[in-house]
């Protein structure tokens, strides 16, 4: 299977754009006196960031003295949101947030710089509905059959043979336990 064109592009993304110091630039010299120290962070953590998108899963990593990655594969994601502020707006930039089912309230992995960030957005919905669209569902009980990815209906017939079933054994199950009860109280 080959990648179409625009995910061959989502693919070959590797590092933030360069605008996205600029970002830090600012966003550091705006809180003033902290100016040095947040601008060095900022550098650091530009120059080490890397992403890597591959069939299974996305991956991220930063950091030099504690080297910090996430690794995320595509059925793992429940939820993609997009975020940038007044500045990265003006230089083009947004925020991809990707969230999944962990009980954390916020997102597990940001990707940030990205001035590629909807086909960034859209590449992942597909990649994970797609990952959603290849699960099989289970065989209806009592009758070996499945109903089909994607279709919602079920031939009357069988699930009318499932249904008389499970009313068969739910019926069993309640005349057998209204003789123990007997049993008990006797």
């Amino acid at each position: 299977m080959h990648p179409a064109p625009d995910d061959e592009a989502i693919l070959a993304i590797e590092r933030p754009h360069r605008d996205l110091l600029k970002y830090y630039m600012v966003s550091s010299f705006v809180l003033g006196p902290f100016f040095p120290v947040l601008m060095i962070y900022g550098a650091i953590r530009f120059k080490t960031m890397r992403y890597k998108f591959t069939d299974e899963g996305i991956s991220m990593s930063w950091g030099i003295l504690f080297r910090r990655e996430i690794i995320l594969q595509y059925s793992r994601i429940q939820d993609i949101h997009l975020r940038s502020n007044v500045i990265e707006r003006w230089l083009g930039l947004a925020k991809v947030l990707v969230q999944t089912a962990s009980g954390s309230s916020g997102a597990e992995m940001t990707l940030e710089g990205l001035k590629e960030f909807e086909p960034v957005r859209d590449y992942l919905y597909s990649r994970m509905r797609g990952v959603k669209d290849d699960v099989k569902p289970p065989p209806v009980p009592g009758t070996g059959a499945v109903v089909p990815a994607g279709e919602g209906t079920v031939d009357a017939a069988a699930l009318t043979a499932v249904l008389t079933e499970v009313a068969a054994e739910l019926r069993g199950l309640r005349e057998d336990l209204a003789a123990r009860e007997d049993v008990r109280r006797d």
